[in-house]
C-alpha cells in the first residue's frame, strides 16, 4: 500500500505492539498464553510495517531473521527443561530461583519463564514467516 496515514500509523503503533507484546509475556508467565499472546503482538508488529510500506522491502530487510526466530525460541524451549532435568525433576517442571534485590525486594526467575520466552520468539517467527508467505508472488 502507499497510504501516508497508514505509514506514519506504523512508525508509531509498532512500537506500541512491541511494548504490550512484552508486557503480555512479563505478565502472562504465572498465566497460560502470555508468551503465545506477547508472540502474536511483536510479530504483528513486523507484519504491520510490512503492510504500511511494501512487504517485499520488509521481507528483503529480514532476509532469513523469521527462521532464526523460530531455532532461537525452540533452543530456548529445551533450555527451559534442562533445570528440572539438572535437578533429578521430571521434565517441565518448575524450578524457580530467588534473588534478593535492594530497595525492590526478590526477584523470582524460573524456568516457566524461560520456556514462555521461547514461545514468544518462536511465535515471532512462525507468523511472519506465514504473513510473508501470504503476500509471495508466484
Amino acid at each position: 500500500m502507499n497510504s501516508i496515514i497508514l505509514q506514519l500509523a506504523a512508525k508509531y503503533l509498532r512500537w506500541l505492539f512491541i511494548i504490550f507484546a512484552v508486557l503480555a509475556l512479563i505478565r502472562g508467565h504465572n498465566d497460560p498464553g502470555g508468551g503465545f499472546i506477547g508472540g502474536l503482538l511483536a510479530g504483528l508488529a513486523i507484519v504491520y510495517r510490512g503492510l504500511a510500506y511494501d512487504t517485499f522491502q520488509v521481507k528483503e530487510r529480514m532476509q532469513n531473521i523469521p527462521e532464526w526466530f523460530i531455532a532461537g525460541g525452540l533452543f530456548t524451549i529445551l533450555l527451559s527443561f534442562a533445570p528440572s532435568l539438572i535437578l533429578g525433576n521430571t521434565i517441565m517442571t518448575g524450578v524457580w530461583l530467588k534473588i534478593p534485590l535492594p530497595l525492590i525486594g526478590e526477584l523470582k526467575l524460573g524456568s516457566p519463564f524461560l520456556f514462555d520466552i521461547g514461545v514468544f520468539f518462536t511465535v515471532i517467527g512462525v507468523t511472519v514467516m506465514f504473513v510473508f508467505s501470504l503476500t509471495q508472488k508466484r
